[in-house]
């Protein structure tokens, strides 16, 4: 029986996980929670064989959170399930450990072997996520100049895309529970990093490489 930490900040989410999973002989939620700290809470305590974990949780970014576990627990695997685009977040996750990501788009089969893969200790990785990987790896292998957003830290990752999205530098300073001045030193980093003048230009840039959340 593989046993299941939950976390998704939805519960009709949740629900559904649960009822589509009910209806798998070998997998079962044996917990389940709504937010970042929650999730390391009981992943401490409870006797699980993988979280499944979404990227936008309240109080702690759903990659904090991956990056924490497999630092604490890195023989757990951490499956990531989002509404976020492969091509946004994927790459990241498997850097920081993730065994496998995948869109809530996918169907319930898709699931259900990535559940399986990554508790039998392999990593699920779809068939396009697989050519993106291959592809850069080529990129890197050839000495190509990778894209200016792929060069960003996690961090300035998720600060970039709080001010493509309009947020200010107080409200991204809440948010993720930095300083103002430690969020503005971030800001500094990705405009000489992507080339942008200003926020407006990292809005921008950020709709051009469709990297913006959908």
């Amino acid at each position: 029986m593989i046993r299941i930490l939950l976390c998704d900040d939805h519960r009709i989410v949740r629900e559904g996980l649960k009822q589509i999973l009910a209806d798998t002989p070998d997998i079962e939620v044996a917990a389940e929670c709504a937010d970042g700290p929650e999730v390391l809470r009981k992943a401490r305590v409870e006797a699980i064989d993988l979280v499944l974990l979404d990227i936008a949780i309240p109080h702690q970014d759903g990659l904090d959170v991956l990056r924490q576990l497999k630092q604490e627990m890195p023989r757990l695997p951490v499956l990531m399930l989002s509404t976020y685009p492969e091509k946004q977040y994927a790459a990241r996750c498997y850097r920081l450990g993730a065994a496998g990501y995948l869109n809530k788009s996918a169907d319930t089969e898709q699931l259900v072997a990535a559940i399986r893969k990554a508790a039998d200790g392999g990593v699920y990785v779809s068939p396009h996520m697989a050519e993106t990987l291959a592809a850069e790896l080529s990129v890197r292998s050839a000495g190509t100049q990778r894209a200016a957003h792929e060069t960003l830290s996690h961090r300035e990752y998720q600060v970039f895309q709080l001010i493509a999205a309009g947020r200010s530098v107080k409200e991204i300073a809440d948010q993720l529970t930095l300083s103002p001045n430690t969020v503005s030193t971030y800001r500094s980093r990705i405009l000489e990093k992507t080339g942008a003048g200003n926020d407006v230009g990292i809005a921008m840039y950020a709709v051009r490489h469709q990297l913006l959340p959908v």
